[in-house]
């Protein structure tokens, strides 16, 4: 009877273990579809992309200060708000967002002036509006996520930072620390994400997310002169958030790789852990990957992202090439002076901020599955994330496609150098081509 139990139990083991196995089979990668359509325009840094239902693509030029309307072919464009005296729309001097709104409309959020264009259909500016808190222009028009429209018409985004460089324009020192000299608030590894009524401002804090740890450090040189260092984690361990075509907002957690769903009915659900090549890193594996980093910085010389605004050095999209992405300025890429991350730096006497890496035993055990800023939604309610490659792959960037129970259900691999900034109409995808210091917009098809 003893042993007639253990058999029992024994194929009970093997069964289960093998549902498991099959239920974390990953799926297959596949190449994306074919490119129709290249704009001949060119770019230096475009953050987010806007497509309508008649194949029209607004885009974000925020290099250039201009926001533009292409039409379906992406060979002519219209300025719809630039720099110059071009247009009555002006294109303030800090970074702006590029926002969808009801039906085709569309909102461009400008910092400078704490107010939003409203962009009907047809590229025209329809009306202008004050952004609902005019405390967090910064972050509702920054580069610290997905700002976007709930089921609700509420506005969902990043809150930025509230001391150090930022929370308008102030610079906090603490001080003073040790041998007199000022000692710097380290910003928090963490983030709420915001929601917030257009009509009654009435705000509401719908989450928290894991961001970048940045670690801050004040020396003498020998001359008695201040420098001021940023130690920088290269690899960070971090959560995401997007809101999907229905309204849903979608956190993606970056320690055990699961989504939390907040619905528009207001219910919560976390769905399981996503299928995911996990790998382990020795001690001689985070050596070397500080080691690349370095190289790929000193590579790039006076190419490489400029410290103060946060933008992110991307190493490779596949292949051994590691992927990397260096987050410059406190929590990550982040906005403009006065409104949280990746403000201006701090200039104390004469110092220029100094940008270090940690010591490599301070990386985490396990490579994380992706970076800040590597989510996407499409049309049909799945989130795209743009993973960290674990295994040497051919080609470019692979990204993981989950749908709206928080399922993996697609593994799509895009060509090398580009990125995923937007989807559109009939399966279509737009993609950023980077050549160098240039780059131009692409459109795709999914399949």
């Amino acid at each position: 009877m003893i042993r007639s139990i253990q058999v029992a139990r024994i194929g009970a083991f093997i069964a289960l273990s093998a549902t498991t196995a099959l239920a974390q089979q990953r799926p297959p990668i596949r190449q994306l579809g074919t490119v129709s359509a290249k704009s001949s325009e060119t770019f230096t840094n475009v953050t987010s992309v806007r497509a309508l239902a008649n194949g029209s693509v607004l885009v974000n030029d925020v290099s250039g200060r201009r926001v533009i309307m292409f039409d379906p072919t992406l060979g002519k464009f219209t300025v719809i708000a630039d720099s110059t005296s071009a247009t009555a729309n002006a294109y303030g001097g800090r970074t702006g967002s590029l926002i969808a709104y009801r039906g085709d409309s569309s909102i461009f959020v400008d910092p400078s002036s704490v107010s939003m264009l409203v962009i009907d259909p047809n590229g025209k500016v329809a009306r202008v509006v004050a952004i609902p808190r005019a405390e967090d222009a910064g972050a509702i028009g920054g580069l610290v996520g997905n700002a976007a429209f709930d089921a609700s018409g509420r506005l969902v985004y990043r809150a930025g930072l509230r001391f150090g460089f930022g929370g308008g324009g102030a610079r906090t020192i603490v001080g003073p620390g040790a041998g007199g000299l000022p000692q710097f608030p380290e910003p928090p590894d963490s983030a709420f994400v915001l929601r917030v009524d257009l009509a009654t401002r009435k705000l509401d804090t719908v989450g928290v997310i894991r961001t970048p740890k940045i670690k801050m450090e004040v020396k003498t040189d020998d001359r008695g002169g201040m420098n001021v260092s940023t130690l920088i984690n290269p690899l960070p361990v971090v959560d995401d958030w997007v809101v999907t075509s229905d309204g849903s907002i979608a956190f993606v957690r970056g320690k055990d790789y699961h989504v939390d769903f907040v619905n528009p009915d207001g219910t919560k659900v976390t769905a399981a852990k996503i299928p995911f090549d996990w790998q382990r890193m020795t001690d001689e594996d985070k050596v070397a990957f500080i080691d690349s980093v370095k190289a790929a910085r000193e590579r790039l010389g006076a190419n490489a992202p400029n410290p103060v605004t946060g933008a992110p050095l991307a190493g490779g999209g596949g292949g051994g090439t590691p992927n990397v992405q260096i987050f410059i300025g406190p929590g990550g890429p982040g906005g403009g002076p006065g409104g949280g991350p990746g403000g201006a730096a701090p200039r104390p006497g004469a110092g220029q901020p100094q940008f270090n890496f940690i010591p490599p035993n301070e990386l985490p055990d396990y490579k994380p599955p992706f970076f800040v800023g590597s989510l996407r939604a499409d049309t049909e309610g799945n989130i795209w994330v743009r993973t960290i490659p674990t295994a040497a792959i051919a080609g470019g960037p692979v990204y993981d496609v989950i749908n709206g129970k928080g399922e993996l259900i697609d593994r799509v691999q895009i060509p090398t150098g580009r990125t995923i900034v937007g989807f559109g109409p009939k399966g279509t995808v737009l993609l950023v081509n980077r050549d160098g210091t240039t780059a131009t917009l692409e459109k795709a098809t999914v399949r």
